[in-house]
């Protein structure tokens, strides 16, 4: 199958390349809505920057869509919410543009501090006014970065090398991780006490827009400086505007604005402020490395894999990666192998984590696999770890997750539940190293199934010759038998039959297992 992917802003040629060597690419720029509305079901992926807005109407349209790749850190312009509802991957380039943005925003702090910009213009007209351009030091200032996340790390690298005190606002970082770097985590109303300078690494969201405000900026030193190199709208620009006409601020530094291009904005015709047009990301470095990453993460959604950088669903930690995944793998298998073996209006999923997989780090990763591996072989919609809980909830399919220290005699083990409307079924798995994961137990009945392949699995009567007449007919069918386990309780009575055969059952196969005397439910499944 050829993909086809719509670049609908400029992206590097380093990442259309790597994406023409995959699928068909469109570059289409300055699009409207309708514009958008009308070709965009005809894309397979949709690779934007800043400039495309994909609202939830744009979504819609995309029938086709399984990928949305911001070639940047920010998703503001896209309508994640609505792409959950659909099952579309949304994804970044987060550390593509890192170093550009933390750069950007020291030069905008040095010019600030040392009046660089009104300088340079002012002596360009044939003016030699040194005292006018008086500037302040910025060692031993304070620096108060808002946002301490990659940005805000790097930025607090380079002012602590400049002997600057360091102190930050992230409600999402440990004080213990901020002390690691050398930088004292406060509280927001704290920080903007105590800073001489204020520098905002923040998404814009309902949380942070107009952070920064009048009654903020009342709280702040006199001659405090202000820099906005993160989203425009962080700062409340009229009550910006209204603190350096009154001589509270000191200067600002804004290379982002409410409005862009900021035609009408108060903050361009005050001296003291100085403005680029979004630049933060503008460097040759960025713009390649941004369209790479967003390029390779659209080439491995649409191959079937995942996105490094998704933002609309749980993510596991590079670090977390190799513990996480083997987990996830098994539990797919796991929720796909108990959608086929159970009947009737799925009511509830239940999945418990015992022993050490008690303790993993990203266990609601793990039970979105679980919803997506029993889900998607039974919906029209797809399912995915992105849609899965809104898929589940949208049909009144309740939903726990517990855990527990006991492990059954095992290291770990997951045990899901899944109750409809005629009956309750349950499977659990267990790890016990990269590549060794097992089915260990199935409606009560200790297994060791690998999962994966076809399985016939029937509970019957523990008496002689009932396995003997489920292998006779599989042999008929011409379906090899490759191996075959049977758990019980005690001796005579009901036991569970696992056989792991080479490849499906005929269905008129399986209706003549099942009219064996002795065999009480049979179900061929493909895990």
């Amino acid at each position: 199958m050829k993909y086809r992917v719509l670049v609908s802003d400029p992206l590097a040629e380093e990442g259309i390349d790597i994406l023409k060597g995959f699928c068909d690419v469109d570059v289409n720029t300055g699009l409207t809505e309708d514009q958008l509305v009308d070709i965009i079901g005809n894309y397979d992926a949709l690779l934007v920057r800043s400039g495309t807005e994909v609202t939830a109407r744009v979504i819609d349209a995309g029938t086709k869509l399984k990928f949305i790749g911001r070639a940047g850190a920010g998703v503001d312009n896209i309508d994640t919410d609505a792409a959950t509802r659909r099952g579309i991957i949304v994804a970044n380039a987060p550390e593509g543009n890192t170093l550009a943005a933390t750069e950007h925003t020291m030069a905008m702090m040095l010019s600030l501090a040392r009046n660089i910009p009104q300088a340079n213009a002012s002596l360009k007209k044939g003016e030699w006014k040194r005292s006018k351009f008086m500037g302040v030091e910025l060692n031993d200032k304070v620096l108060g970065i808002v946002g301490f996340g990659r940005i805000g790390h790097e930025v607090a690298k380079r002012a602590r090398a400049m002997e600057m005190k360091c102190i930050a606002y992230d409600p999402f970082i440990s004080k213990e991780k901020a002390a690691s770097l050398g930088v004292e985590l406060v509280p927001l109303d704290e920080l903007f006490r105590r800073s001489d300078v204020i520098t905002v690494h923040t998404p814009l969201i309902k949380e942070t827009r107009h952070m920064i405000n009048a009654e903020t900026i009342a709280t702040m030193k006199d001659g405090v400086r202000l820099i906005n190199c993160a989203r425009g709208g962080i700062i409340d620009e009229k009550a910006l505007a209204d603190g350096i006409m009154s001589g509270k601020i000191a200067g600002a530094a804004l290379d982002v604005f409410e409005n862009e291009p900021p035609t009408d904005s108060p903050l361009l015709g005050l001296d003291k402020v100085i403005v680029t047009p979004h630049l933060g990301a503008s460097t040759v470095e960025a713009q390649k490395n941004v369209a790479i990453s967003i390029a390779n993460q659209c080439i491995s959604v649409l191959s079937g894999g995942s996105a490094k950088y998704v933002v609309n669903a749980p993510m596991i930690p590079a670090e977390q990666q190799a513990l996480i995944e083997p987990y996830a793998m098994l539990a797919q298998k796991m929720g796909r192998l108990l959608i086929q073996l159970t009947e009737g209006r799925l009511e509830s999923i239940e999945v418990t984590y015992g022993g050490e997989a008690a303790a993993l780090p990203n266990t609601k990763f793990v039970t979105r696999v679980i919803l997506k591996g029993m889900l998607d072989p039974i919906l029209q919609v797809p399912v995915n770890i992105v849609n899965a809980e809104f898929v589940a909830k949208e049909r009144g399919i309740r939903m726990s997750e517990t855990t527990t220290e006991e492990a059954q005699g095992f290291k770990n083990i997951i045990t899901i539940t899944a109750k409809t409307d005629r009956m309750t079924e349950t499977v659990s798995g267990s790890v016990s190293g990269p590549n060794r994961a097992r089915i260990v137990s199935i409606g009560g009945y200790m297994t060791d199934l690998t999962p994966t392949g076809h399985v016939v699995i029937s509970r019957h009567t523990d008496k002689p010759g009932v396995i003997g007449k489920a292998a006779t007919i599989l042999g008929r069918v011409n379906v090899n038998i490759a191996g075959m386990q049977v758990g019980r309780h005690k001796p005579g009575e009901e036991a569970l039959m696992v056989l792991t055969v080479d490849s499906a059952v005929p269905a008129d196969a399986m209706e003549e297992i099942k009219k064996i005397d002795g065999i009480y439910t049979a179900k061929h499944a493909e895990i």
